[in-house]
């Protein structure tokens, strides 16, 4: 099998490329293509056109292996390698201008299941201020060339942590809720609106932790992987990030983010 640093090399190369491609089509005007779970949640013209560039790339560079993406169909592959895409992370920071949005690339072996699969490289580049996040299994997590870790542990003062809600206004009060349990542990609470940046800015030190509920695999492929290598732990309730939780931090909060994030048990029931 390919070595990951030569997968995450594809990766960045590509990431670049789209997102200039997002930037360009950013100062030309945002149209907005559809709606998708719900009518906060949309999906631009842009978003789709990214990712038939990222597909293209992929489908040269790499013709044998699979594809999952958020914008089109999923494609099986034959080398047991596949690409885990999130065109524009973050779309409506970037319907709106805010520039916190973010290409996401990732390569994994296994089952396109997160669950299941072994991260093997990725890349989290924001086009706004041309960062690139980037990792290779084994290899460390850096950022524009220059290596990146986790904080050890909060400060005194408590975590800064990051979060995210979902376009469904009838989850909004169980997340509220989540939040109330959290902000013992928290010094503030940042609202970044693009879960690969989140993840990557954790894996930078920049945030001590972040949790959310309702991310897909796109959304946190390459950006768990930014931090594990860059010494932290990403999970949920059931070990992995998915859907119903994704926590991530430095190893000293992480048991303790995790706790307080998930969905206390109901009364009269025990895990015993």
């Amino acid at each position: 099998m390919i070595a990951p640093a030569e997968l995450q090399n594809i990766a960045i190369e590509i990431a670049r490329e789209a997102g200039a491609l997002a930037r360009e089509r950013r100062a030309e005007g945002v149209s907005i293509a559809a709606t998708k779970s719900g009518i906060a949640d949309i999906v631009t013209e842009a978003d789709r056109e990214v990712e038939a560039l990222i597909r293209d790339r992929l489908r040269v560079a790499r013709p044998e292996d699979g594809f999952l993406g958020e914008e089109s169909a999923p494609e099986p592959g034959v080398s047991g390698v596949t690409w885990v895409v999130d065109p524009i992370d973050g779309t409506v920071n970037y319907a709106y201008g805010i520039p916190s949005y973010a290409v996401s690339i990732a390569a994994v072996s296994g089952e396109p299941d997160p669950r299941s699969w072994r991260a093997l490289a990725g890349a989290v580049f924001n086009p706004a201020i041309g960062e690139m996040f980037h990792a290779a299994r084994g290899e460390g997590a850096w950022l524009d060339g220059k290596r990146i870790s986790v904080n050890p542990e909060p400060s005194e003062a408590g975590a800064l942590l990051a979060t995210g809600f979902g376009y469904d206004p009838a989850t909004h009060a169980a997340d509220l809720a989540r939040v109330a349990r959290v902000m013992p542990l928290a010094r503030d609470l940042r609202r970044i609106g693009a879960a690969s940046l989140d993840l990557a800015f954790v894996a930078a030190g920049r945030l001590d932790g972040y949790f959310e509920r309702g991310l897909h695999p796109w959304d946190h492929a390459a950006g768990a992987l930014l931090v594990v290598e860059a010494g932290g732990r990403v999970g949920g309730p059931d070990g992995v990030p998915g859907r119903g939780l994704t926590v991530a931090s430095g190893p000293a909060l992480f048991d303790r983010l995790l706790a307080a994030a998930s969905e206390p048990a109901e009364p009269g029931l025990s895990n015993g």
